[in-house]
Formats: C-alpha cells, structure tokens, sequence
C-alpha cells in the first residue's frame, strides 16, 4: 500500500536582505523543499519589493498542495497606508536611524519608567513609534496621507490574503505588535494615547490575533496563519526550553529567551517583547554582528576564513586589543551615532591575528552583555543556543563559550524564522492548545574552559564602554 500523502505547511521569513520559504511536512517539521530571493540593499525600500521578492521565491510550484503558510518579518518597520490601502512612502526599516532624535525626544516627554511600565520598552530609533515621530516632524504632507501604519509581517500577509476572498483588513500578532511602542504586551491592547504624543493624531493599527489564530485563505484553500516578527519566530522554530537563551548573529545581533511572563527592565536594553506562543520574549538587540566580521576581514585583506585563521592563531584577549564595534551606530546601547573603537593598542599588539581576535571578542562581547541583563531579570540562563550566519565560523565557537559562561549549543543550521512560521502554519491547522513538537536538532555543543580568561576580555572590554561613554 503506497504511503498516505504528507499534509504539508510553509513558512516565510521576509528578512532585511531577502525573502526566504520552507515548505515542511506538517507532522515532522521536515524541510522538503525552498526558495529564496534577495530584497534590495538599504535601510528604506517600497514594500512591492517584498512581494516580487515572494512570486520570486515562490516560483515553480513551491506552494502546490501547501495547506496553510504563515509569515515571519523583520520587526519594527513602518509601512505607511493612505484610506485606500495604498502605500504612502517607501517603508523605513528597523535598522534605520535617522528617528534617532525623535526617539530621544519621546522617552524625555513619557519618561523612562513610564515607557517601561506602559510597553515593556523604551523606545530607541527602530522602534515603529519613533519612525512615526519622525514622519510627523519631517514630511508632514504624507503624515497627512496616513490611515493606517502596520508592520513588514502584516503587510505580507496581507498581500497574501488579497489572492483570496478573506482579506477586509491587515492582521497581525501580539509577538511584533509588541515591537511598535505602541502596544502594551500585558495587556494585549493597543495604546491610543502613545499614537497622539507621538504622531499628534490615533491611526488604524492591524487586528491582534492569537498565536494558532486563523487569518484566512486563499482562493486555492490554503489557510493563512497570523505570522510574527522574526525574533518571536526564530524562538518558536527553535523550540526553545527553560534555560535556553538564544544569541543570533545576523545582520544584527539579538539574545532572547522565552518566559512566562513579562519582563520589565528600567535601564531599557532590554525590550519586553510578547513571543508567538502566547508568552513573554524578553530581547536585547544590537545592530552590529556578523558585519563587524565581514569589515574586519576586508580591513585585514582576507576573507571570512582567513579572518578565522587569524583569529585562532591569536591568545585569549588579542593581546590586549579591545574593539567596540558600533560600526553602524549601535542600538544596546543606546549610541546610534557612535562609531567603532580599538583600544589597547601598543606597538607589540597591533598584528594581524591579534585585530581579528579582538573582532571576534568585540563583536561577541557586546552580546554577552544582553545574556547578562536577561540573568539580571530572573531569566534563567543554562545554555545558550548559537544561530545566525557568524555562528559557523570556527573562530567564533572557540570564543564563545569562554565569553557566555554556559554550555554553548549550535544547532544544525536551519532557516529558523522560517521554521517557526511553519511550526505556526502547523499550529492554526492542528487546533490544538500547543504548538507540534518539531525535533531540533543540534550540531555541537562546546563547553567553557576553566581558565577565567573570558573574565578578562570582558572586563577590558566594559572599561573601554565606560571611557567612551564618559567622552
């Protein structure tokens, strides 16, 4: 008797540089088959991208016989919407900085703790609420034109849903609604009165939906998930337990954990962000990782290997060189005009090896900081998942666990914000209270060396913080 045919789910990550989907058994969480397309460089792009981007990735039969698809987006972007539903300007991305001012003028105006206690989260340049400030200040004609302001994930499904009969207005989830600074995710409730500070007037937001909630189908029958932010959505692909906090290093960094229930930090490095399983997902994010890596190694003539070579080739703590790598500014901190910082430097460290080291070191360092404000929070911390494209190199896992202080565990490289969005897919299709148990599988798992040698890069590497704050 030939085998019953597989119920198969999908799952979309529309990410900063490209649009990637799985298409996965729904019961084993499988990957049968994929596509992907890039998305155009920069830090402002017009959301049509994100679709063509989609068609692209989508080609060639990848959704045939998909029963349901859901969508994992990059945080915190703003698309703007006129009454018609029609795009207002090209949308701003997370990692656009230019509402740096405007984020400063919103926490002196609420306050700090008042930010914290009302959002979990005080707003810094890109968060969705300081985009909207900005919009205000400086082009008012099209802040005029707005109707509506949703997210990259919202936006997506949208489209996806006008394919069929289902789409009356955008949907999206508590996990990246929680990253507008305007949404309360204790309460679940959208916060009118934020929308007036900062944008002088309320606009329509997307319908929150629960976490296995459906938001359609298309033509074709295939139901439409609520999606999440890709933070929210990596947590659930990874099937996280209690003790793991992840540490992605991708285009930025970021370190989160799942939590039962919501986390409050006064300093605001790290954002009370609401997960895709109904939960809590306490975030710290930076907007330096893998790049610093890539600068380095243009720096040194080299390549990505080659910068491993180098680096492994160096003692513990380079030496004494001690990068800060705000490359592109730098969102935890709250430095979004800084710029990177080598100190330590005498004429016996500065070689080669040593500068890629402290790359690693640096760029890791930083992260290591986020893993210790969750610990500072109650968040307990036993092992620590390391994904994201840095998280191959060799260099970075002979780093690591000597950084963190736990057991360092690498699961096999996957497309995890796609998974989760998959997972989820699964999820609105079984109607069951919990999420299908998916196998993740991990490739490695690296112990911390006794030496104490970590203490040292990472105190030297505080100091330098500190002086530069100071300046």
């Amino acid at each position: 008797m030939p085998d019953a045919p597989r119920t198969l789910v999908a799952g979309v990550d529309s990410s900063t540089q490209s649009t990637k989907v799985v298409v996965c058994d729904r019961a084993t969480g499988e990957i049968v088959r994929s596509g992907r397309a890039p998305h155009p460089d920069g830090t402002e792009v017009h959301p049509d991208r994100w679709w063509e981007a989609f068609g692209a990735a989508t080609t060639d039969g990848l959704l045939d016989g998909v029963a349901a698809i859901s969508v994992g987006g990059q945080q915190h972007g703003m698309v703007a919407l006129d009454e018609s539903g029609e795009i207002v300007r090209d949308a701003l991305l997370w990692n656009d900085t230019r509402s740096a001012q405007a984020s400063r003028d919103l926490v002196d105006e609420l306050g700090s703790a008042a930010w914290v206690d009302r959002t979990g989260s005080v707003p810094v340049p890109s968060f969705t609420v300081t985009k909207v400030r900005w919009l205000a200040e400086h082009e008012p004609e099209n802040a005029q034109r707005v109707a509506q302001v949703v997210l990259p994930h919202d936006w997506l499904t949208g489209q996806i849903l006008k394919q069929g009969n289902a789409f009356e207005r955008h949907v999206t989830d508590r996990g990246d609604a929680s990253g507008t600074g305007y949404f309360s995710p204790a309460d679940g409730t959208y916060l009118p009165d934020i929308q007036r500070l900062a944008f002088g007037r309320e606009f329509g937001t997307p319908r929150v939906l629960g976490p296995s909630e459906p938001a359609g189908s298309t033509d074709g029958g295939m139901v439409v998930g609520p999606g999440t932010g890709d933070n929210a959505g990596a947590a659930l692909g990874l099937g996280l337990r209690h003790g793991d906090v992840v540490v992605s290093l991708g285009t930025s960094g970021a370190v989160f954990a799942d939590h039962s229930v919501p986390v409050k930090d006064p300093s605001g490095d790290v954002a009370g962000f609401a997960s895709a399983s109904g939960g809590h997902l306490p975030l710290m994010c930076t907007l330096n990782a893998a790049r610093v890596l890539t600068a380095a190694a243009q720096l040194l003539g080299t390549d990505l290997a080659g910068l491993d070579q180098l680096a492994l080739a160096a003692e513990p703590g380079a030496g004494g060189l001690t990068l800060l790598p705000y490359l592109d500014g730098e969102r935890t901190p709250n430095l979004p005009e800084a710029t990177g910082t080598l100190g330590g430097m005498t004429r016996a460290n500065t070689t080669p090896e040593n500068l890629a080291r402290a790359a690693v070191e640096g760029m890791l360092a930083n992260l290591v900081a986020g893993v210790d404000d969750l610990r500072d929070l109650g968040i307990p911390v036993d092992r620590v998942l390391l994904i994201g494209g840095a998280s191959a190199s060799a260099a970075v896992r002979a780093v690591a666990p000597g950084l963190f202080g736990v057991p360092v565990a690498i699961p096999e490289p996957g497309e995890y914000v796609g998974l989760g969005a998959a997972r989820q897919a699964a999820w609105v299709l079984s109607g069951e209270q919990q999420p299908p148990s998916w196998p993740v599988r991990i490739e490695t798992t690296l112990d911390p060396p006794a030496d104490g040698r970590g203490a040292e890069v990472l105190a030297r590497y505080a100091a330098l913080l500190s002086a530069v704050h100071q300046h």
